[in-house]
């Protein structure tokens, strides 16, 4: 996947506001951002900063005000929704911070949902959930639904499911938010693997500057701006 020309991620003059209390809020102002093929780039800044605005307008889930964005050669802001629907199918995995995952599905249906959806064969359907559990650390709890697992267990299900489609790109919102330290290390390292074994693109946000140690960038959100500019984390 890391053969990309060009950036995989492209943000240009972003900018996201909403009405809140009869009064605008200025979520993003003017973010211009690019991330190169094959990195794991760390969304750093305090809650309301503006983090999850632009990991929702990265993947298609809400509209711009003004700007651009390209994500694998895909024009995110003037794509129908329907294509973006499509893109989140097969180029884009989300990994929500309060994981998302069906109650009354169990964890196997829930990694295999993107590929029922996706119409994927019976026979590749499963070998791909079992090889993403096992990958994760999951396979004895595969029939287990989600409120028989713990809070890292969920997490590393979710991690599962946003890579059933073999994304380009995985953006993952305070993926570590609900979890202890240690927990929280050990998903990020998941992330940091996956991004090195498999070349893909991920953005993470947090709030957690612990975090950092598994990034190969790092940048900063305040007050819906870019502070500090890219800067080398690991390796």
């Amino acid at each position: 996947m890391s053969d990309h020309a060009g950036p995989m991620i492209c943000v240009r003059d972003l900018h996201k506001t909403y009405r809140h209390g009869g009064q605008d809020v200025h979520a993003l102002r003017g973010v211009d951002l690019d991330v190169p093929p094959g990195q794991l780039l760390l969304l750093t800044g305090r809650s309301g900063a503006g983090k999850t605005t632009l990991l929702s307008l990265v993947a298609g889930l809400r509209r711009a005000d003004q700007g651009q964005i390209t994500v694998a050669d895909h024009d995110v802001t003037a794509a129908s929704e329907r294509e973006l629907v499509e893109l989140r199918r097969r180029t884009v995995g989300v990994i929500y911070q309060d994981f998302a995952l069906l109650p009354l599905l169990t964890a196997e249906e829930n990694v295999g949902l993107p590929l029922r959806i996706t119409r994927a064969a019976a026979q590749e359907r499963d070998a791909t959930v079992a090889a993403l559990l096992d990958r994760v650390g999951l396979s004895a709890h595969a029939r287990q639904r989600p409120d028989e697992l713990s809070g890292g267990q969920q997490q590393r299900v979710a991690i599962a499911r946003a890579l059933a489609i073999r994304p380009h790109v995985l953006l993952a919102d305070e993926p570590t938010a609900q979890l202890d330290s240690e927990t929280g290390a050990q998903v990020m390292a998941l992330l940091r693997t996956l991004v090195v074994e498999q070349g893909t693109t991920a953005v993470v946000a947090t709030h957690d500057p612990a975090m950092q140690q598994f990034a190969d960038a790092v940048v900063h959100l305040e007050d819906g701006r870019l502070t500090d500019p890219v800067r080398a984390a690991v390796g």
